[in-house]
C-alpha cells in the first residue's frame, strides 16, 4: 500500500537538507494530528456499534473499498490544500474500521489494560525505527519493493483466511505483519530522512498505515492471548 504513495526508483533530485528537515517535522506533526480522528472514529464505532452491526462479510468489503478509495483521493490532493482534510477524513474512517477488534477487546475484564499495552507497543516501535532512520547511513530506498511484495501476500493471505478462519494462521499473519510494517517505518522516514519523498501528506499516510497495522496486529495477538473473560 504504501508503493501506491512513493516513487521507489524514480528518485529524481534529492531535497536539501532544510527542505528534508522541515518535510520531517511536518510528517511528525500529521502523524499527531491523524491520531485524534482515528481515536474518534473508534469511539464513534464502538459508542454506536455501527461496525459491529456489519456482517463480517460487508465489513470487508466496506473496509478494502473505503481505504483504497481514500488512499487514491489523498493521492491525487496531497499538492493541494484538500489534502490535509482528506487524509484526516481517511484516519478517521480507519478508526471507525477499528472500532469492532476494540470494541472486542474491551469486552473482556482487562481489556482497556491491552489497548494500552498495544498502544504503548506501537510507540515503541515507532521510537525504535525512527532512532534506526537516524542512525542508518545506508540507502534503504532498495528494500521498499520487497517490503510492498510482502504487504500484498499478507493482504491475499489475511483475505483468504477470512474464509478459513484458521487461529494459527491468524496468529502467524499478526506476528508477520507486526515485523513488515515495523520495516516499513524505518524505511518510509529513512526515505524522508535522505530526501527521496518531499511530500508530508504522502510521507504520513505511508507511516500512518504503517503503525496502524503494527498497532492492530499487536491488540489481536494481545487479546488472543491475553485476555480475560468478564
Amino acid at each position: 500500500m504504501n508503493e501506491t504513495l512513493s516513487s521507489y526508483g524514480a528518485h529524481g533530485a534529492l531535497a536539501t537538507p532544510a527542505q528534508r528537515n522541515q518535510v520531517l517535522r511536518n510528517t511528525y506533526w500529521l502523524l499527531a494530528l491523524s491520531m485524534v480522528p482515528t481515536v474518534l472514529g473508534a469511539w464513534v464505532g464502538v459508542a454506536t456499534g455501527l461496525t459491529r452491526a456489519m456482517s463480517p462479510g460487508i465489513g470487508m468489503v466496506v473496509f478494502l473499498v473505503g481505504a483504497f478509495g481514500f488512499m487514491f483521493a489523498i493521492e491525487k490532493t496531497k499538492n493541494s490544500a484538500a489534502g490535509v482534510p482528506v487524509l484526516l477524513a481517511f484516519t478517521f474512517f480507519m478508526g471507525l474500521m477499528l472500532s469492532r477488534l476494540v470494541g472486542s477487546v474491551l469486552g473482556l475484564a482487562n481489556g482497556a489494560g491491552l489497548i494500552m499495552t498495544a498502544f504503548a507497543g506501537t510507540g515503541a516501535v515507532f521510537l525504535g525505527m525512527a532512532t534506526l532512520s537516524s542512525v542508518i547511513k545506508r540507502d534503504l530506498s532498495s528494500m521498499g519493493k520487497w517490503l510492498f511484495i510482502g504487504a500484498i501476500l499478507l493482504l491475499v493471505a489475511g483475505i483468504a483466511n477470512f474464509f478459513i478462519q484458521s487461529s494459527a494462521l491468524m496468529i502467524t499473519l499478526s506476528v508477520l505483519t507486526i515485523g513488515i510494517f515495523s520495516a516499513f517505518i524505518l524505511h518510509d522516514l529513512k526515505r524522508v530522512k535522505d530526501g527521496y519523498e518531499t511530500n508530508y501528506i504522502s510521507a504520513t499516510l505511508g507511516v500512518y498505515l504503517s503503525l496502524y497495522n503494527v498497532f492492530q496486529s499487536l491488540l489481536m495477538l494481545l487479546g488472543i492471548g491475553g485476555g480475560r473473560d468478564e
